[in-house]
């Protein structure tokens, strides 16, 4: 029984954690959550597949079935019944993860952590989250059609939890003492913002402003270039951009560049935040059917990111990934299409330095005092009073640091310039998308999406494929958003948006397929600025290379390209690394290990111990390489892994391979030497602690609870291969959220699957069930219902009929 386990939790856990690495709150009382007749016991029970129930708001009776993996089918007779239907049946499985997540995105943790989540509240506050989700309410309610939806969606929550009782509350409630609260359009739009948090709320103006100042631009642009000279872009290579007669933002006459020393920064996403996508044509198909696939790298957590769900009515049916909190499909297919998303990695924030008046109630801007806006946020405190944090905006956007957060200037201050502020209609875009019948209709869905920024493919019955690099991107000078700028001169400003029209994409290439890894969308040629912004250059060039290898591909290759775990940037580093070693001066633990990473194939299985001698080896020789980034006081961010390796291997006796600390002067190959006996240490250390350091025990991947991996409800040592830069980009706790592959048969047959489960109760046989299968790189067939009747496949059925008003 899982809850037996809790005991233990209790005992080691001296606060609730939540996934920010923070710890928080309290253990609640003891009573209260043990309480037989209300407490944790409650919840330990199946979920409710049959039976009639009562919704207040429906206008006409839903049909919901629910097969073997409680993925529910819910068949609508119009849209406003679907989509309050589809609230309702999230909230009855995922109601206390699609709320928490809400808190969180809205910097109200306090309220139920106390005290110790303030700092996280002022910070998610002073990003602006709450601001961004007032302008996305605020857009939506001008489209009438789509607030309606939204609102219906809310009032299917709402339905959900006004059924509750304390006794029935999400143990996780109980865990933290508080309650549910009404669901809102607001609430909807934060979930939004989270995401977009999540996929597009990184940058490092803030660390490369450190970094120009320490080492100057020829040095920097060496170290942090625009292209690598190895490009195989999102967007095919002899792409003809001469279509285009917009022309890119022209260079300000008087560029002036802030080189002040920054010392902190806000928290920033997880760097591994990604996924891959592709799609074949139907030349390229083993099978005549275009096939197309998609697996988003994010946080591996239970409950799960995703809520699989059927979502029909008598004019489309559409399945696949729902995100908990948001309308419709997000990573599916419906009768005619299919589609899926990975995240673009496009440079959407800026930062501007602000100069105020004596008051600091103007601003400096085209030399006049220009008006600052006030944001009062009062922030709730569990048990104790509020705290009120006055935040600065600015045309710009919220003034995030100043002298009452995170800096000592005291007329001055740090402004955020986001793509997340700006609002959007971002829900229109998955459900037009959802209803979708060809290649038309889903450039149409697609113009809505602002935020984050994504490569949405496409595939259609009809034989199309499709990639789309979707969002909306500001048209920027060359170099404008890589270092905090001037915020008091408006040609720092952005000075318009990339037409939607000339957003990079690719619509049957000769080829024969598209794909998107998270790397450069484009090269060279294409005519607007992208800045080389965290872009992936490993797991694109596998996919790429595995496609261009074969004539024909079919769903079995899909399923094998999922689960493929070699590790391209172990190879094109390591055996350099170890021709340059000089093996006599190994001690005999380091020949051990030197002749084990010898016969290492590269291929990051789990019973592999070469995986794991690559990480510490490589994590030694990369902090031996840039330890001129470590300085006090500045936040600083080192070049990424495809340059390193670059410069290693093509320029082992630049200036930047001296240890500083030393009196003498190192070159890549002394870096290789030290950086192996310090890995072979690490190994050998871990070993003595830990046992043998094959890639299962070593990586000890988890899917943890969002209270910071509380124990009794998270999954530890799955047996599951991959790493990060791999196509299976499976880490730590991060990694293929939801796998799926579409045959666009007619109607299309799918598969799917993802580490969690349906059930957002830890005390349900279907809160995990999903791990090993997913672990193994098995799939479920993803029973695509062509009417409300009931199959073999389905294992029970709700009716849901409006209330009466009589």
């Amino acid at each position: 029984m899982k809850y037996l386990k809790i005991l233990i939790s209790l005992a080691l856990t001296i606060g609730i954690f939540y996934t920010l690495n923070t710890k928080f709150g309290s253990i609640p009382p003891i009573g209260k959550f043990l309480n037989p007749y209300s407490g944790v016991w409650q919840n330990e029970t199946d979920e409710s597949l049959s039976g009639e129930v009562l919704i207040k708001g429906l206008k006409n009776k839903v049909t919901v079935h629910y097969d073997e993996q409680i993925i529910p089918h819910a068949f609508a007779q119009n849209e406003e019944d679907l989509y309050l239907t589809q609230g309702y049946l999230t909230a009855k499985h995922r109601l206390w993860q699609m709320d928490f997540q809400t808190y969180a995105a809205a910097g109200r943790l306090s309220e139920i952590l106390g005290e110790k989540a303030l700092n996280y509240d002022r910070q998610e506050r002073r990003r602006g989250m709450g601001y961004g989700a007032d302008q996305a309410v605020k857009v939506m309610k001008e489209n009438p059609e789509t607030f309606k939806l939204v609102q219906a969606y809310a009032n299917g929550v709402n339905a959900y939890i006004n059924q509750l009782t304390p006794e029935s509350y999400p143990v996780e409630y109980k865990l933290l003492d508080y309650k549910p609260e009404p669901w809102s359009v607001n609430k909807t739009a934060l979930l939004l913002m989270y995401m977009t948090k999540m996929l597009a709320g990184a940058d490092s103006d803030m660390q490369y402003t450190n970094a120009l100042r320490l080492f100057g631009k020829d040095r920097f642009d060496m170290l942090f270039p625009d292209f690598f000279d190895i490009t195989d872009p999102v967007i095919p290579k002899e792409t003809d951009w001469s279509f285009i007669d917009v022309p890119q933002t022209p260079l300000p006459a008087n560029q002036q560049i802030v080189l002040d020393t920054i010392r902190e920064v806000i928290d920033q996403p997880n760097p591994d935040n990604g996924s891959n996508n592709w799609a074949i044509s139907k030349e390229k198909s083993a099978t005549g059917n275009t096939i197309l696939a998609n697996d988003p790298h994010l946080g591996l957590n239970l409950p799960s990111i995703w809520f699989v769900m059927q979502l029909s009515t008598p004019n489309h049916k559409a399945f696949g990934a729902t995100i908990p909190g948001a309308l419709g499909i997000i990573s599916g297919f419906n009768e005619h299409i299919a589609w899926g998303e990975t995240n673009a990695t496009r440079d959407v924030i800026d930062w501007y330095k602000i100069e105020f008046n004596e008051d600091r109630s103007k601003y400096k801007f085209d030399g006049e005092w220009k008006d600052a806006r006030i944001r009062v946020e009062d922030i709730k405190i569990k048990g104790k009073e509020s705290y009120k944090d006055t935040v600065l905006y600015t045309h710009h956007g919220p003034v995030v640091y100043d002298k009452n957060f995170k800096s000592d200037m005291e007329l001055a201050g740090y402004a955020m310039k986001w793509i997340g502020h700006m609002g959007g209609n971002n829900q229109r875009t998955f459900i037009d998308l959802n209803k979708a019948k060809n290649y038309d209709q889903y450039t149409k869905a697609l113009q809505y999406w602002n935020a984050p920024a994504q490569n949405f493919v496409f595939a259609s019955v009809k034989g199309d494929i499709a990639l789309w690099i979707q969002g909306k991107l500001p048209n920027k000078w060359e170099g404008q958003g890589k270092f905090v700028m001037d915020g008091s001169v408006s040609e720092n400003d952005w000075q318009g948006f990339i037409p939607q029209k000339y957003n990079a994409h690719s619509k049957n290439p000769e080829r024969g397929f598209v794909s998107s890894a998270n790397q450069h969308p484009v090269d060279e040629n294409y005519p607007y600025f992208v800045f080389n912004d965290r872009f992936e250059t490993y797991r694109n060039r596998v996919i790429n290379d595995y496609f261009n290898s074969k004539e024909k591909i079919s769903v079995d290759d899909f399923k094998a390209l999922h689960n493929n775990n070699y590790n391209l940037k172990a190879a094109e580093l390591m055996p350099y690394m170890l021709d340059n070693i000089d093996t006599s001066k190994l001690n005999e633990a380091e020949k051990e290990v030197y002749n084990e990473a010898k016969s290492w194939q590269f291929n990051n299985d789990i019973n592999e111990v070469g995986p794991s001698i690559w990480r510490e080896w490589w994590k030694a020789v990369y902090n031996l390489t840039w330890d001129e980034f470590d300085v006090e006081n500045s936040v600083m961010k080192s070049p990424f892994a495809y340059q390193t390796i670059h410069m290693l291997k093509n320029n082992g006796d630049n200036e930047f391979m001296d240890i500083v600390d030393t009196p003498e002067k190192e070159t890549s190959k002394d870096l290789f030497q030290l950086s192996f006996s310090e890995a072979v240490t690490s190994l050998n250390n871990w070993k003595n602690e830990n046992g043998d350091y094959n890639w299962y025990n070593y990586k000890a991947t988890y899917a943890g609870h969002l209270l910071q991996a509380l124990p009794a409800f998270s999954v530890f040592n799955i047996p599951v291969g991959g790493d990060r830069n791999i196509v299976n980009a499976t880490s730590e706790n991060h990694g293929p959220s939801w796998r799926m592959i579409v045959e666009m048969t007619s109607p299309p047959t799918a598969l799917g699957i993802y580490p969690g489960g349906q059930s957002g109760n830890p005390g349900s046989k279907y809160y995990d069930n999903f791990i090993d299968e997913w672990a193994e790189g098995s799939y479920h067939e993803l029973n695509f219902l062509q009417s409300n009747k009931a199959t073999d496949k389905i294992i029970g059925s709700q009716i849901l009929k409006p209330i009466s008003n009589e």
